[in-house]
């Protein structure tokens, strides 16, 4: 069994309690003066729920039979590029090689009839493969393939323009699927694989133009790779790698073992709305060492209960995050929709902790503490650059590093219960904070420069938000705990306009 049996629970509850089934989000709703404001409710329902694919094949689609085995690999390879395959129902299987996927040739099209599955037996490594663009895949559950650690299932290779729709891709070894230029995702299950949701990676190339949407993402990283290679970053839903320009919204992304989505290293211009992300052990969202994004209209409840609880548990006092934000934000000369990292109208309910603001001052372009390594910012791609004596002033100091900058979180609401949660003081954090610098020894960022940085000199604001409960915040570095009057007086002059009641946290 995969998933862990108190979410066996709340999923069964979670059914009795919901009397129509959820759906997407299409619209963003707003308060009565305008101000963006999250759903109220799940959505995205799409496991088991899979809208079924035609029951004859479409005209002129070549069928594939499952009573022959490799009959989906070996009528690709006969057939011309733009050719329609319609999966008959039952269970295909490819050949007993490990690598007897099926290559697509541009334009190629997959549909499932009802009940249509692709099974790899655990004997195959992927489902689709290959540098073919403009493939499309619908009505389709893939299952039961064996990708490698850091590997994909379907879309192996991280071709351009793929469409993957209402399909289910669900009980894989590594991620479910790869992520190359233009790629849509929507309406699909992606369920219990054991690293990824999807792996928005493609060596050596940025991903633009990708979209997410209407996706039910759930119970990924049954690997539990975090505990396995510690420290590896390589876990969660969905995780993004230099992609510049996605839209992900009217999700939900709940039950993963890890973050929910995670965006690591030179992401830019993401648009982040309408999502549904609850459940997940760690952060509903890390946006670390990346660029320029809108966060608005999200429902963000229950998160990182597990890994927050870790962290108290053996004594650390970082205020870990249900929304991470760790050396990212606005930069007007990467070019994107928005100059700002802007959180506005999200809705926070009994997460471990609410949004946090961070720096390391250790890491940046070409130090060994930079646990992106080999990776440079967008504004100097060059490593060798970041170094003495050029890095101890003027544009390589500010440039070599990923800055928590133009920061700007307002009009939210953060509510936490101490009993739902299961802790009042150390749960009800939001923080804007940073190191003291010491390593290495040659780096222009020792001492509080950072720290003064973030807290006073990157432009990085909340105002106008909404907090009930035990709130406290976390200013300058992570000792300094302070009230919400301390937070809004001087010298940080933080949430002008925001209201907050202890009481009342449900």
């Amino acid at each position: 069994m995969t998933t862990r049996p108190r979410r066996l629970v709340r999923a069964a509850l979670l059914a009795l309690l919901s009397p129509v089934p959820l759906l997407a989000c299409t619209a963003e709703p707003a308060d009565e003066a305008g101000n963006p404001q999250a759903p109220s409710g799940p959505v995205a329902q799409v496991c088991d729920k899979l809208a079924p694919g035609p029951a004859e094949a479409p005209a002129g689609a070549v069928k594939i039979d499952p009573a022959v085995p490799g009959d989906l690999a070996a009528k690709t390879r006969s057939s011309p590029a733009g050719t329609t395959f319609w999966l008959a129902p039952g269970t295909h299987r490819l050949g007993d090689d490990r690598y007897d996927q099926v290559t697509p040739k541009p334009g190629n099209a997959y549909v499932g009839g009802p009940g249509a599955v692709l099974d790899g037996r655990k004997l195959n490594q992927y489902a689709f493969s290959g540098d073919a663009p403009d493939v499309k895949l619908q009505h389709l559950v893939v299952q039961g393939f064996a990708a490698p650690h850091d590997e994909g299932v379907v879309n192996h290779d991280s071709a351009d323009g793929w469409i993957i729709e209402h399909s289910a891709v669900q009980d894989n070894d590594g991620a479910a699927m790869m992520a190359g230029a233009r790629q849509q995702v929507r309406d699909n299950c992606l369920r219990r694989n054991g690293q990824y949701g999807m792996n928005a990676y493609s060596r050596g190339n940025t991903i633009t133009g990708l979209v997410v949407e209407g996706n039910e993402i759930s119970g990924n990283n049954t690997g539990d790779w975090e505990t396995r290679i510690d420290g590896c970053g390589c876990t969660g839903g969905i995780k993004f790698w230099s992609v510049n320009g996605a839209d992900v919204r009217g999700n939900w992304v709940h039950d993963n073992r890890g973050a929910g989505l995670w965006a690591d290293t030179n992401n830019n211009d993401f648009l982040i709305e309408g999502n549904v992300i609850e459940d997940n052990d760690g952060a509903a969202l890390v946006y670390e060492t990346s660029y320029n994004a809108v966060i608005r209209t999200n429902a963000i409840r229950r998160n990182n209960q597990e890994d927050g609880r870790a962290y108290v548990d053996r004594g650390d006092s970082f205020p870990v995050a249900s929304v991470y934000i760790s050396e990212s934000g606005g930069e007007p000369r990467v070019p994107a929709r928005t100059d700002k990292l802007e959180i506005a109208g999200n809705s926070f309910e009994n997460n471990w902790n609410g949004i946090t603001l961070w720096e390391n001052s250790d890491r940046f372009c070409n130090s060994p503490a930079n646990t992106s390594s080999g990776s440079c910012t967008r504004l100097v791609p060059e490593p060798g650059r970041c170094a003495q004596p050029g890095i101890a002033a003027g544009p390589l100091n500010a440039d070599c590093r990923w800055k928590t900058q133009r920061v700007e979180v307002h009009h939210n609401r953060f509510a936490l219960d101490p009993v739902v949660a299961g802790c009042e003081e150390s749960c009800a954090r939001t923080a804007m904070l940073a190191n003291f610098g010491t390593y290495p020894e040659w780096s222009p960022y020792q001492g509080e420069v950072v720290q003064h940085g973030i807290t006073f000199g990157q432009h990085n604001r909340f105002h106008d938000n909404t907090y009930a409960g035990p709130w406290t915040f976390v200013a300058f570095e992570p000792s300094r705990v302070l009230g919400f009057g301390e937070w809004q007086g001087a010298p940080y002059k933080q949430d002008e306009g925001s209201q907050f009641t202890r009481a009342g946290g449900g």
